[in-house]
């Protein structure tokens, strides 16, 4: 009976796609609530304005980073979930996981956006972002041993998938490492590394 069962759980891959959408626009949502304007009683000139939106600047460079980081997963799950023919029980529990990660990201965000000078927090954020890649590269793996991929993608973008997850979450190591040297050398690196992966794809086309 419970065999059975496990059998039809979880096929529906466009539910779970549904799901995912919901959870990464709230989850980019959330990321912002945190970010307020300058207290008015503090502002009484415009030089003290412009002093206070500078001191917003760190705060929304780490909350960009935070948006582009969602963005680049969401792309990389959906990228997933469109060479799917089906799903079942045990991927859907583990891309259930992922969006799990999904919903601890506003909090390792603005962790590191109040501790910004404090490695442990450079770290929390990075683990998050480990744990993003470790969940979607088990999601693909599991996808690929039990045929639940559609039979038309050639194998090497099979391999393909693999190769971007490892190859991307070694370059954020190399980032979270430079932590040892300066957070914020590290941050820096991180955000170069998006743009990267959110740019120039894009750029490269169109030459």
């Amino acid at each position: 009976m419970n065999y059975s069962y496990d059998r039809i759980a979880g096929t529906s891959v466009e539910r779970l796609a549904a799901l995912s959408d919901g959870i990464f626009g709230v989850a980019m949502t959330l990321l912002l609530l945190d970010l307020h304007a300058p207290a008015k009683e503090l502002i009484h000139s415009e030089a003290d304005l412009w002093q206070a939106l500078a001191g917003l600047c760190p705060l929304l460079l780490v909350y960009l980073m935070s948006f582009i980081t969602l963005g680049i997963f969401w792309v990389g799950q959906q990228t997933q979930l469109n060479h799917l023919e089906r799903s079942d029980r045990n991927l859907t529990w583990i891309h259930l996981a992922f969006l799990f990660l999904v919903t601890l990201m506003p909090f390792s965000t603005r962790l590191l956006a109040d501790f910004m000078e404090y490695r442990a927090a450079l770290i929390v954020y990075w683990f998050n972002i480990l744990l993003f890649g470790i969940t979607l590269y088990a999601a693909w793996g599991w996808a690929t041993r039990a045929e639940l991929v559609k039979v038309d993608l050639p194998i090497e973008n099979r391999e393909a998938i693999c190769h971007r997850i490892i190859i991307a979450q070694s370059l954020y190591a190399c980032g979270a490492l430079l932590c040892f040297f300066s957070t914020y050398l590290s941050i820096c690196f991180i955000i170069l590394l998006q743009l990267n992966y959110a740019i120039a794809p894009r750029l490269m086309s169109r030459k």
